[in-house]
């Protein structure tokens, strides 16, 4: 954004066949937005093959970072230390599945998320449509669509509406919307009248 450089779509700087991002999502980081890959994506190894997808629309804050499966070390041994990493002979032996059978799969964010600054997401979490991460969380485990989560680890502190207007809000699922739908019916996007919503055309 000329007016703002330290915001960046992230679809149009990324370009790691390993990450998905979805259009309209942005940085926004005054040291450095388009270093996203490498600086806030951690961990991500080819050889690994785990991906981090991430919906249209999501606002992620200065320094939230996403953990990937490569930081995971051997746990099926007594010693956790990577020692097969350092050669020189120290690989001889080392059995791949002992990392594989750890992995906690894809890091998998919705559509319409806010992650605060300085968040921390785990490897293999899946964050809901319109969910809502609090600076500096940890998030360890999946969020639920349109839940508030915070602390370490982070944990439900609220829903941001009841059951029956959050399941008719993935339904309508805006964020689907042709740009153009979406500009004629930024009222009811940015409203809180879920009829309103559903009857935008």
């Amino acid at each position: 954004m000329p007016a703002h450089q330290r915001i960046v779509f992230l679809r149009n700087v990324v370009d790691d066949p390993k990450i998905e991002i979805g259009e309209y999502t942005y940085y926004d980081d005054p040291g450095g937005a388009l270093l996203f890959a490498s600086r806030n994506v951690l961990h991500h190894y080819d050889f690994l093959g785990d991906r981090l997808r991430i919906g249209r629309f999501c606002a992620i804050a200065t320094g939230a970072r996403f953990v990937m499966n490569g930081a995971n070390h051997a746990m099926t041994g007594f010693s956790t230390f990577p020692f097969n990493i350092f050669g020189s002979g120290w690989e001889e032996g080392f059995e791949m599945e002992t990392i594989l059978s750890g992995l906690k799969g894809d890091t998998v964010v919705g559509n319409d998320v806010w992650i605060g600054s300085d968040a921390l997401i785990l490897p293999g979490v899946t964050i809901g449509d319109g969910a809502i991460v609090a600076a500096n969380s940890v998030v360890s485990r999946d969020v639920a669509p349109y839940a508030v989560v915070a602390g370490n680890p982070a944990s439900k502190r609220r829903r941001r509406f009841d059951d029956a207007t959050i399941e008719r809000l993935l339904a309508v699922g805006w964020w689907n919307w042709p740009v153009e739908r979406i500009s004629r019916n930024l009222a009811a996007i940015r409203g809180a009248d879920i009829d309103a919503l559903e009857q935008a055309t």
